[in-house]
């Protein structure tokens, strides 16, 4: 008995010590695999759990993110000013993931992408995915303050629906989302949902348009 309570009192600090370095060793691999100035996953491991998502069976729908003159931004104020623009989209934009029941990551430069669940029915554009980009674009446009300067934001947002039975993967899907980012980056920006894929009929597309330098998002827009 005295044996055994002897080598217990030995394994016990092991099991915690090697508890210990484990979870370290974690924070470690995690923290590699995060952009280091917006926290937000790097892409890699962005997609890993994209794609993980898009097998859960629930209608998704993916977002890609551009900054809207962002050069002048860096031209204007200096690049530790875009770099506190970007720091600020990117902790924006994981709140307002998160809020959604999604993930979010960078793609590189002021580009910026994510996963949410979006629920309503196949083929048309639904109430609740309108609501997540209104939100989006409205908190993503919020000055950003530095250095006693007041710094004007804007964005593009394209967004793309999926569902199990259209078919699509992830690169897919990205890919109609950026598409979508450009076109209305193109026109000013706001926000634009791509057609949802393997509807039956009467896919359309809504885009959110800016009236004037901020103004608000309005629809719908033209069927597909």
């Amino acid at each position: 008995m005295s044996q055994t309570l002897a080598a217990l009192a030995v394994a016990l600090p092991l099991a915690s010590g090697w508890s210990i370095h484990t979870l370290w060793m974690r924070h470690r691999i995690d923290a590699a695999r995060r952009d280091p100035l917006t926290g937000l996953w790097t892409r890699e491991p962005f997609e890993d759990r994209a794609r993980k998502s898009l097998t859960r069976g629930h209608q998704q729908a993916v977002y890609v993110v551009d900054l809207n003159g962002f050069k002048q931004i860096n031209d204007t104020f200096g690049h530790a000013a875009g770099d506190a623009v970007l720091r600020a989209t990117g902790q924006r934009f994981a709140a307002w993931a998160d809020a959604n029941g999604g993930v979010a990551g960078r793609l590189g430069g002021d580009e910026f992408t994510a996963i949410t669940p979006a629920y309503g029915e196949q083929g048309t554009v639904t109430g609740n995915l309108l609501v997540k980009l209104h939100d989006l674009l409205d908190l993503l446009e919020r000055p950003v303050e530095f250095d006693g300067q007041r710094i004007d934001v804007f964005a593009s947002i394209g967004a793309a629906r999926y569902w199990r039975s259209c078919g699509a993967d992830l690169s897919a899907l990205l890919r109609r989302a950026d598409e979508r980012m450009y076109e209305v980056k193109q026109e000013g920006g706001g926000f634009s949902i791509a057609p949802a894929l393997g509807s039956a009929s009467r896919l359309r597309t809504v885009n959110g348009r800016r009236a004037g330098r901020r103004g608000t998002t309005s629809g719908p827009g033209v069927a597909a």
